[in-house]
């Protein structure tokens, strides 16, 4: 059956008036970020489009999106091309292509092998490696990236670290690596080549409290922060620019809630969110550029969702997006830039199953 004109005329005007629309849920970056949520229980990674104004969440068609077995962390690189969940429980590395128009994942096979159980993953901002703490085998893991195809070789053979690795972190530059061993209690620190490969820093790892968690570092490079869950505190140390060696500010640790688990520090730097999974709150600081030395925020600490899991910053530095255990979600609380003051927001999103970490492009 033919069209008639007036027809053919009255669906081109709805295609030219719809262009826009389509154009800016293809990949409208100014107004929104893509996110990616590990589930560990369903062995899938979610994927989340969040409207940077309003902090609103819209499930990107087709999710969750089948992983490995128990997916932890999840990564995005800076092309925002590829999205990588290492996998605990059968111990690889799955790698996703984002479809560009919608944010849609396609898992691309073989997944590449890690060591025993890689609890956490960090790549530095040049998206040119991605490193991996093998809890069960003790080791860290480095791989290149082929930016074409965002394929996985591996740099050299895994580094023994200690008998607990559980997190880690690079710091902007890619200078440095720091890893936290729970059992010990220690940072340990290295030097990173061009390649890729690991020097430890010179002299004995670093020492923080009971229970070391989480590990982050500012934007400016200058501090490192550690969530020692046991202590109920936060170890600030100051980074040696040279060496990558660290130095304990003030000398001591500074009191969180209770259990932190997990911590962010602000885009700006000025800023250090602490997640206390045991008394379901946000502990908030003020960070002196100069000496490090916190300020408890005004009305810290903020309460949230039930058992928070996981915190990480919007990087417009708009919102906080905190993970929940217990109410299989995720929340936004709006930043004051001005003061850093948390507020929770009417947004919100359900994961089904408790997430494990999240990961937001810029």
């Amino acid at each position: 059956m033919l069209l008639s004109d007036s027809m053919m005329c009255n669906k081109r005007i709805l295609l030219w008036l719809a262009a826009p629309l389509l154009a800016c849920l293809a990949g409208c970056t100014g107004s929104s970020h893509l996110a990616y949520v590990s589930l560990p229980e369903s062995n899938a990674v979610a994927g989340f489009r969040i409207n940077n104004a309003s902090g609103k969440f819209t499930a990107i068609v087709g999710s969750p999106y089948p992983a490995g077995l128990s997916p932890a962390a999840v990564l995005v690189s800076p092309s925002n091309q590829f999205v990588y969940a290492a996998n605990r429980t059968d111990n690889t590395i799955s790698l996703f292509k984002i479809d560009s128009s919608i944010g849609s994942l396609t898992e691309v096979p073989p997944r590449t092998s890690s060591g025993i159980t890689p609890a956490a993953m960090v790549m530095d901002s040049g998206g040119k490696f991605i490193f991996v703490v093998n809890q069960g085998s003790g080791s860290i893991s480095v791989y290149s990236i082929n930016s074409g195809s965002g394929a996985l070789t591996q740099v050299g053979s895994p580094v023994a670290v200690s008998p607990n690795p559980v997190a880690l972190v690079v710091t902007p530059s890619a200078k440095f690596l720091y890893v936290v061993d729970s059992d010990l209690n220690l940072v340990f620190a290295y030097t990173i080549s061009s390649s890729g490969a690991l020097q430890a820093v010179a002299g004995p790892p670093f020492a923080t409290d009971a229970g070391p968690s989480a590990i982050a570092v500012d934007p400016n490079e200058k501090f490192v922060y550690v969530a020692n869950s046991a202590a109920d505190t936060v170890s600030i140390f100051s980074i040696n620019s040279g060496s990558g060696a660290l130095t304990l500010v003030s000398g001591t640790s500074f009191t969180t809630g209770t259990t932190p688990v997990s911590l962010t520090v602000s885009p700006s730097g000025h800023y250090l969110y602490i997640a206390d999974e045991g008394s379901s709150d946000i502990t908030a600081y003020s960070i002196d550029s100069g000496t490090g030395i916190p300020t408890v925020i005004t009305g810290s600490p903020f309460t949230t969702n039930k058992t928070p899991v996981f915190i990480v910053s919007d990087p417009n530095g708009k919102f906080l997006y905190v993970l929940s255990q217990s109410g299989n979600s995720i929340v936004a609380l709006s930043v004051t830039s001005s003061s850093g003051l948390l507020t929770v927001s009417s947004q919100s999103a359900s994961t089904s199953v408790s997430a494990a970490s999240m990961f937001v492009t810029k």
